[in-house]
């Protein structure tokens, strides 16, 4: 691979005009296309085949009065006075005439007339059904609704407004995300020493990012895509984009430190040996995103492949616009010569602090490893009581109105009133004259359940063959016991089974639960998928068994402590006002896959850039121990550089309104930081200081049966001085073919 990549190298560098221009055209089009001709994303998280999921296909078949997108308009009245007044109902009158006549709407229910009042009548709510699904009422026809409503504002009247229709769109490039690419450049300054060195990972990142994005946006238009999905694809591709060109760069201004390097050569050099670990790492990150698909769940399925491709752009940047632009800058980027030290002091060489790391953490490895190891454990311990849902109003902030709604509907009706479920019952296989008494003997049934605060009356389509019955917990949505009322309710399908119907509980409490139970039990098989592709890889890229398991069990524990974490803040509750969480609740149910998924490939990406280095010197010296300090002073600095910029990056998401980015991003900052802080820097040179020789041993027979993979440059040439690059180059037809 190494002498491949240097071969192409020295290719781009010739043709360094080319390959900028074709970037360039790339982010051209596909940036042109994803602007102008791009879809509109969608805020349902919808699994087939689930109940949830299977009642609304129903109710769209037969019902389509009913499955359409509701937008809930929730009023409060001033201090002293009621929502009965004359003066009120006049008020709330003038503007559900006006909420009728917009776009899409085909039935807005008066609080009066349905008795959707607070028993004080100081609370009342009217819900406004639309034709089309939540996800496809314009933003024109929401916008509408809210003017409708300002009579009622301007009278004093508080409102709020909830529903799936009003669900916010997710929006990234705030304050807080710009605040992380910030820190991002001032590690990348810090890490390469020199502010236009640090510019081109940003700039090349940005580059890819725009056209993986971007191209996202584009194919919305012939597919359902969630807005998690892109803003996911931009989160990990600016992330492993910066870190993938801080790994080249750094390895060329490395090489450049040689005043007698020819900047040419070391391009490709620097291509061919971190190039080549980037490539793999990559690959890693690529595979586990798109093994996102083996959970059968569609939106996550596109969400994973979405990212997959933005990281492929990543790599694909780094190998061919990166060393362009470096070879554009060329003598720009060498480093300036060290200072000399003064008289009677030693000179700090380059690595120093990491060599010293290195020698701490394997002196006593035993007591490095218990430390390292209990510690995070005790940070996994919350991950215990982990539960899974889809945050709903009372998780948007305190200052949207969606999370003012779902406060007053829970003062004016309790708090199982926002978690209503609905109970669908399909009767065309009821005879017509027993239609009506079975749905009635269902309904009583239903509000007989300890955990039952209300039963609707039922209402059935104009065919007769459908009937759909509300039904109101008495506990809120994020509640465990909803959760166990929602599989007592299911135990009373038999019974309609039976008369010859079928029961469904639907709804978006039942639909979250579902889709955390289907994540949950693709969880299994997706962890075994990727810690078998750990080994075969690793085991592939370092030709060793030991190094490849240590890498798993590290990124085990990784994975747990920081699930361990994300529970303590976002369940729990700790932090919240620091991090600006409105409301405790479960974990996003589909946080664990995604977590695993991305942070295997980022933990792969660190172990490869670290360990690639001690296998290089172990190679050439046969040193075991030496080759541990050896690859923490040589690779050390660029992976906590790196480290520090994915957090960065990552972080800056925490504070983003959505509650999804905001756990996402502070699953993947915490991950990110203690699988490389911890686990990759501390416990791995521990443990391989344990092993010794035997980390790096393979079975014969295992030697020669699988493939070489040279992702440390070994079979390159010998470098060529200053001003010789191009006869060097000219040999590379014969290194490649070797």
């Amino acid at each position: 691979m190494a002498s491949r990549l240097y071969a192409w190298a020295r290719w781009v560098v010739r043709r360094r005009g080319l390959v900028i221009g074709v970037w360039l055209l790339l982010l051209a089009v596909i940036g042109g296309l994803g602007i102008t001709l791009h879809g509109k994303p969608t805020t349902e998280y919808s699994v087939p085949g689930i109940e949830s999921q299977q009642a609304q296909d129903l109710l769209k078949e037969r019902f389509p009065q009913a499955s359409g997108g509701v937008a809930r308009v929730v009023f409060a009245a001033p201090k002293g006075d009621t929502l009965t007044d004359p003066k009120a109902q006049r008020v709330i009158a003038a503007g559900l005439k006006e909420a009728a006549g917009t776009e899409g709407v085909v039935n807005v229910s008066d609080p009066l007339k349905t008795g959707t009042v607070s028993r004080d009548r100081t609370i009342g709510y009217a819900d406004v059904s639309f034709k089309q699904g939540a996800s496809d009422v314009p933003q024109s026809a929401k916008d509408a609704l809210s003017r409708a409503m300002d009579p009622a504002r301007d009278a004093g009247f508080q409102v709020e407004f909830g529903g799936s229709v009003m669900t916010p769109e997710i929006e990234v490039g705030g304050p807080a995300e710009i605040v992380g690419v910030v820190v991002a450049f001032v590690v990348l300054a810090l890490a390469l020493g020199s502010l236009v060195a640090a510019g081109l990972p940003l700039i090349t990142a940005a580059v890819g990012v725009a056209i993986g994005v971007l191209g996202a946006q584009f194919v919305s238009r012939f597919m359902e895509m969630t807005g998690t999905a892109t803003a996911l694809a931009l989160m990990i591709g600016l992330a492993v984009g910066i870190d993938y060109a801080l790994f080249i760069i750094a390895r060329h201004r490395e090489q450049l430190a040689d005043p007698d390097a020819d900047v040419n050569d070391s391009i490709a050099r620097a291509v061919a040996t971190a190039g080549s670990a980037v490539v793999f790492a990559g690959a890693t990150v690529i595979i586990a995103l798109a093994a996102l698909s083996a959970t059968g769940i569609p939106f996550l399925t596109i969400m994973g492949l979405a990212a997959a491709v933005t990281v492929l752009l990543a790599v694909l940047v780094a190998i061919s616009l990166v060393p362009a632009v470096l070879s554009l800058f060329g003598e720009r980027l060498r480093p300036r010569p060290r200072r000399r030290s003064r008289p009677g002091r030693a000179e700090r060489a380059p690595g120093a602090w990491g060599m010293a790391w290195g020698r701490a953490v394997t002196r006593a490895p035993v007591v490095v490893l218990l430390v390292g190891v209990l510690g995070l454990l005790a940070l996994a311990l919350p991950a215990r009581d982990l539960r899974l849902g889809l945050p709903g109003n009372a998780a948007q902030p305190t200052d949207t109105t969606q999370h003012k709604s779902y406060d007053l509907l829970s003062q004016g009706f309790g708090p199982g009133f926002n978690a209503t479920l609905t109970a669908i019952v399909d009767t065309d296989g009821i005879p017509a004259e027993r239609r009506a008494q079975t749905v009635k003997e269902l309904g009583a049934a239903l509000s007989h359940d300890r955990g039952v605060a209300a039963v609707a009356p039922p209402i059935a389509n104009p065919e007769g063959t459908l009937a759909v019955i509300g039904v109101v917990p008495t506990t809120g949505p994020d509640d465990q016991a909803t959760t166990d009322l929602v599989h007592r309710l299911r135990e009373h399908a038999p019974d309609v089974d039976r008369a010859g119907g079928t029961l469904y509980v639907a709804g978006a409490t039942a639909a979250a639960i579902d889709v955390s139970a289907k994540l949950s039990d693709a969880l299994p098989l997706f962890v075994a998928i990727i810690v078998i592709l750990a080994l075969v890889l690793l085991a592939l890229a370092f030709r060793s068994l030991l190094v490849p398991l240590k890498a798993v069990l590290g990124f085990l524990l990784s994975i747990a402590a920081a699930l361990g974490a994300t529970t303590w803040v976002f369940q729990d509750g700790h932090l919240a006002d620091a991090l600006q969480v409105p409301a405790a609740g479960p974990v996003v149910a589909f946080l664990p896959v995604l977590l695993i998924g991305v942070l295997f490939g980022l933990a792969m990406d660190y172990e490869v850039f670290l360990v690639s280095r001690m296998r290089e010197h172990y190679e050439h010296t046969g040193d075991a121990a030496g080759a541990i300090t050896h690859g923490v002073a040589s690779s050390g600095r660029v992976v906590c550089a790196a480290a520090l910029i994915m957090a960065a990056v990552f972080g800056g998401f925490i504070f983003n309104p959505d509650p999804i980015l905001k756990s996402i991003g502070f699953a993947l900052a915490i991950g990110v930081a203690i699988d490389a802080f911890v686990v990759r820097m501390t416990l791995v040179p521990a443990a391989l200081a344990l092993l010794g020789r035997r980390a790096w041993a393979l079975p014969r027979w295992l030697d020669r049966a699988i493939p070489h993979i040279d992702i440390e440059g070994a079979r390159l040439p010998q470098a060529a001085p200053a001003g010789r690059g191009e006869e060097q180059g000219q040999g590379q037809k014969v290194v490649a073919a070797r």
